[in-house]
Parts: C-alpha cells; structure tokens; sequence
C-alpha cells in the first residue's frame, strides 16, 4: 500500500503564530503610541465657534464676490491662477535641459548624476520655505509667489521629464541616424514626438498641484487669495471665509475638470 502522506498539507502552525506575534507587536506600537498623547480638552467656547465657522460657511458673504471699490473673492481668484500659470511656465522651460542632462541614455553618467542631485536638491524645499526665501528677497507679494512655485517645480518635472527621456524608442533615431541626419534633426523628428504628449501631460498635472500651493502661499504674505483668506480667519468673520473656500472650490474643479479632458486627448 502507498504512503501518500507527503501530498498532505504542511502544517500552519508556525504561518499563524508568526501572524500572532506581529499583530500583538503592532497592536503594541499603537498603544505605546497613543500612551504620549496629551489628554483632549474641549474648551468651553469650542462648540461656540465651531457652530460660528459652520454658520459662516453655509451662509457665505456673496457680496465679497465683486466689489468695484478694491479687493474681492474674483480678484483674488485670479491672481492665485495668474501665480499658478506663469509660475508652471517658468518650471516648464527651465526643467527641459535639466531633464536632458539627466537622461542617462541622452547625457553622460557624470552629467546625469549631477542634474540628478541638483533636481533632488530643489525638491528638498517646499513652496512655503522658497516663498518665504523670496519674500525676504524681493518683498512680500504674487512675485515672490510666482518664484517660489516655478522654481520648485522645476524640480518635480525635471525629474518626471527626465524618466520619459529614458524610456524613449531608440528605433526612430537609429532609422535617422542610418540615412546621415545630423543631431538636430534627430532631437526635432525621432525624441521630440515621443516626449511632447506625456510632457504636456506633466505640465497640466504641475499646473493643478501649483494652483492648490499658490492658494497658501498668500497665507505668508506671496500674493494670491490666502492673503484675505488670512485677514478673515484672524478677523474672524467666518461668513468672508466661507465665499473664500468656495471660491477655491469652484476654481480647482473646473481647472482639474479640463486638465483632465486634456491629458486623455493627449495620452
């Protein structure tokens, strides 16, 4: 008679204690977590003014939307998109010969790894930390915004422009390199029709996160909506923040609504 006791199952024993012992572990780390937090404490006026925020909100002040006599909500709007465009237009044109540099399969090793670090080391810095480097440089305001978002971008794209680079066809530009064209006409006809969609597509997705950075920058003094968004949340008047909220709302919708519509033509 055959022993088939080698196709029974192996046990699971150990599978399962292993589990135990790294759910108690984790389970462990949470409550050591938790152990340091401070104790929560309502104070008394906290419904108060929650209940005067969510009133201000749902009963926002339309007449701040138009106001012929100096800022309001449109005005602002504006000025945060205006930020966010030439801000994503500045990256856009700065970025491409980074990212050419460092594209291993276009540049050298060294130059790839050196534009590489530089793109690195522009990333490292938030928009508010430029911002406010800017601010102190050439004074409060939408340019200081608008330096501190393109040159931070420059850093994202570069890197996202550069992997496209990598990733190209090198089919194209050996055919054109077999019937003699120079460099130039490569770059124009063989590199330049692969990347220009999915660059395109790096720059509209820039673009929406730009706009978000460009509404808070104006809460430190780089121009943009966040600036009267900060004199109501300090005044208080909880009704001007809510058309302020509103407004961002309405606005990233509609820009991610057609940047979207764009890149699926594009991709």
């Amino acid at each position: 008679m055959k022993n088939y006791d080698h196709l029974k199952p192996k046990s699971s024993t150990p599978a399962i204690i292993r589990n135990i012992i790294l759910v108690v572990l984790l389970l462990a780390i949470y409550i050591w977590a938790f152990s340091g937090m401070p104790k929560i404490e309502i104070k008394e006026k906290s419904w108060e003014i929650l209940s005067n925020i969510l009133d201000g909100i749902i009963h926002p002040d339309w007449g701040y939307v138009y106001m012929p006599e100096g800022e309001d909500l449109l005005r602002g709007l504006l000025e945060t998109f205006a930020i966010a465009f030439l801000g994503t237009a500045i990256s856009a044109v700065l970025c491409i010969p980074f990212a050419f540099l460092a594209a291993r399969n276009i540049s050298n090793r060294f130059l790839s790894e050196v534009s590489k670090f530089f793109l690195s080391l522009i990333r490292v810095f938030p928009e508010i930390i430029m911002a406010l480097l800017f601010i102190k440089a050439v004074g409060p305001g939408a340019f200081a915004g608008v330096l501190a978002v393109g040159i931070h971008s420059i850093g994202m794209l570069g890197k996202l422009f550069a992997e496209d680079i990598e990733n190209l066809d090198l089919g194209p530009s050996e055919a054109l390199t077999a019937t003699g064209a120079n460099k130039i006409k490569i770059l124009m006809f063989a590199v330049v029709p692969q990347i220009l969609p999915a660059f395109i597509s790096f720059v509209l997705y820039r673009f929406e996160i730009n706009l978000r950075s460009a509404s808070i920058l104006g809460l430190i003094g780089a121009g943009g909506i966040g600036t009267p968004l900060i004199f109501a949340l300090q005044g208080r008047t909880w009704d001007r923040v809510g058309i302020i909220l509103i407004g961002i709302i309405i606005m990233v919708v509609i820009v991610d609504t057609i940047s979207g519509a764009i890149r699926k033509r594009l991709v």
